[in-house]
């Protein structure tokens, strides 16, 4: 394990200060300047991409074809997206105007940055969620911190030695550090603040931004629930559910958490499980190139505790433990009680997989509505009425039907979660906006300054018929609208002529 460099606490106020002035000077408002850092980040993701592949492998034992779909590629694909669509995201909205009196006025939306913003990395995908919305606040020209987990020391010390490489050093910076760090860090103040993590840490957050009334993205987790309708095709959910849910071991924020079946059917799924098992891992995954690690140890003592609390009749597939090499076997547990103190109260975040018999489809969606809403939600039907019954009566960040993990790799849609499992969004044109401020404009004309004038004191009746007009309009009548018009055009004249004598 790599000795990772930790940024000296004393020092992030200054590079915090450093970053504000490179942005009060501009250096980041030019699109084509954004553009050629979005494409240096590619070249990054190009060019290092056996560096990357080699850091997850020490960190996580991540095959290179998960770091390749699970972390790079998507880095890649978004930074072409904001390349193509930056002048269409960062050109102004003009509106179309609802109040009378502002009819020769020009009113539009500026798409202006937040400023100098903090983006806190996560340790399960240490590139994927770190560096998604660094994208996003590039192209929308903030200058940012960029915060890796210090839990994948190998991919932290990677990026913190070879992305200032690529990127401009006056306008992005990356930190390194644990919780004195992160907590100098939280103390600075910035334009927005975008975490993925845990729910606990995700109030941390919160709570120091509240001090700076800083905005937040919260990308948390929380049980995400996999619910298999009797009509589903077994042999497709067990290969889906189950690449999703082993996939980097189960480490992951969208993985599904447990399973919901009816009893008729359980042990029918749990065949297919172990057949599916076999194949992607081989009778002895420990073996397996394709099978992923814990990523340290307080992980592991995590779930082998859970793992040594559950009745040993439950293990029906896996179990297998070695501390030495971080490794937990693909692990399924059934039959399990939606109450089960040991696994089914908090995120498992590891390779072990419940399931949870149910008498029907109904008690299947109220037991999903009797937990906190879930960052995702997976379904498994062949029917769209049966999908739909169960989206219809549920809540989540996220839902996918007949697959798992690809709605996270789909950027078209924004990912994010709802109450506990998150607030906010980003991919696309969402992480544009995430780290964008609308700031609303209007360009007054000082023509028509005479009728303008009636809003002025001293009030009059004629000016009340004015201004009525500017701010009400027409009535509905055909009869109402000539009289109304006429009446308004004579006031105007009286306010006019007024105003003149006056002078």
């Amino acid at each position: 394990m790599v000795e990772l460099q930790f940024t000296p606490p004393e020092n992030i106020p200054a590079i915090v200060q450093d970053l504000r002035q490179s942005f009060n000077i501009g250096l980041t408002k030019d699109l084509s300047f954004r553009k050629q850092q979005l494409a240096n980040l590619i070249s990054f993701c190009e060019e290092q991409t056996d560096a990357i592949v080699q850091a997850l492998q020490k960190d996580l034992h991540k095959h290179r074809m998960e770091t390749n779909v699970g972390e790079i590629s998507a880095v890649v694909d978004e930074c072409k997206y904001m390349i193509k669509n930056l002048d269409r995201l960062a050109k102004s909205i003009y509106t179309k105007k609802r109040f009378q009196m502002n009819a020769m006025d020009k009113t539009y939306i500026r798409k202006e940055p937040k400023g100098v913003v903090a983006v806190l990395g996560a340790w399960n995908y240490p590139i994927n969620l770190l560096l998604l919305p660094v994208v996003g606040a590039i192209a929308a020209g903030c200058c940012i911190v960029i915060k890796p987990s210090e839990v994948s020391a190998n991919t932290a010390d990677l990026i913190s030695r070879v992305l200032p490489q690529y990127l401009d050093k006056r306008t992005y910076t990356v930190v390194n550090g644990g919780v004195p760090e992160t907590t100098a860090l939280l103390e600075q103040r910035f334009g927005h603040i975008f975490y993925t993590g845990n729910g606990a840490v995700g109030k941390i957050v919160m709570t120091a931004a509240a001090k700076h009334l800083t905005p937040v993205t919260l990308e948390l987790g929380g049980k995400s629930p996999a619910i298999v309708t009797p009509d589903a095709d077994f042999n497709i959910t067990a290969h889906r559910l189950l690449w999703g849910k082993f996939f980097n071991a189960g480490q992951t924020c969208v993985a599904p958490d447990y399973v919901l079946v009816s009893k008729e059917q359980t042990e029918r799924l749990v065949v297919a499980f172990r057949n599916v098992i076999r194949e992607y891992y081989s009778t002895n995954p420990q073996k397996s190139e394709s099978y992923g690690r814990v990523v340290n140890t307080r992980q592991f003592d995590r779930l082998k505790a859970i793992l040594e609390k559950l009745d040993p009749k439950s293990i029906v597939i896996g179990g297998e433990t070695d501390r030495d090499e971080l490794y937990i076997a693909p692990t399924v547990i059934s039959p399990v009680s939606v109450n089960d103190a040991h696994i089914m109260q908090d995120e498992i975040f590891g390779p072990l997989l419940p399931i949870v018999p149910v008498k029907d489809m109904q008690e299947a969606i109220d037991v999903v509505n009797s937990k906190e809403q879930p960052l995702a939600l997976y379904v498994f039907a062949s029917s769209a009425q049966s999908y739909n019954n169960i989206l219809n009566q549920t809540n989540s960040g996220g839902a996918l039907v007949n697959d798992t993990l690809m709605h996270l790799q789909e950027l078209s849609l924004p990912f994010g979660g709802v109450g506990p499992s998150g607030m906010g969004s980003y991919h696309g044109d969402k992480s544009f906006d995430t780290f964008t401020h609308e700031r609303s404009t209007m360009i007054k004309s000082t023509a028509f300054e005479s009728v303008i004038a009636a809003r002025y004191p001293p009030y009059t009746e004629d000016k009340e018929t004015v201004l009525n007009f500017l701010v009400f309009g027409f009535p509905s009548s055909v009869g109402g609208k000539i009289k109304t018009f006429f009446r308004a055009c004579s006031a105007s004249f009286r306010v006019l002529f007024h105003k003149q004598s006056n002078a």
